[in-house]
């Protein structure tokens, strides 16, 4: 399987969700309603997911995986950045990004929520 494909898609799938390059051509930022949930890189051929995350989540996440770090770049409090080398299972890294779209859909005004956590 072609994991930086799946990802994405996994991402893409996401109701109202839109892909941008801001940062330039190698690293995608994820968004759902203008807000972003997920930012997306390759380095040295593997993805690297930065995802939102609730603090003590997070410090836990940390705990559990060594591959799970403080977010790059971002609020390391709210913010872990997977590196996504087979080390955190399929089922868990699918939960944390559907964790960070969630936590970040709850941001919204309660009128731009409608329909977006119902999948």
């Amino acid at each position: 399987m072609d994991q930086p494909k799946a990802l994405r898609q996994y991402l893409l799938a996401k109701p109202d969700v839109t892909e941008s390059f801001p940062f330039g051509d190698d690293v995608a930022v994820f968004k759902v309603r203008n807000k972003m949930f997920a930012l997306f890189g390759i380095e040295e051929g593997v993805v690297r997911l930065n995802l939102k995350c609730d603090p003590d989540e997070a410090c836990a996440l940390r705990d559990i995986y060594p591959s799970v770090i403080p977010g790059y770049h971002m609020n390391k409090k709210h913010w872990n950045t997977v590196i996504c080398d087979g080390s955190v299972p399929q089922g868990e890294l699918s939960r944390m990004i559907d964790n960070s779209f969630s936590l970040v859909v709850a941001t919204l005004p309660k009128k731009q929520q409608i329909g977006l956590l119902a999948d």
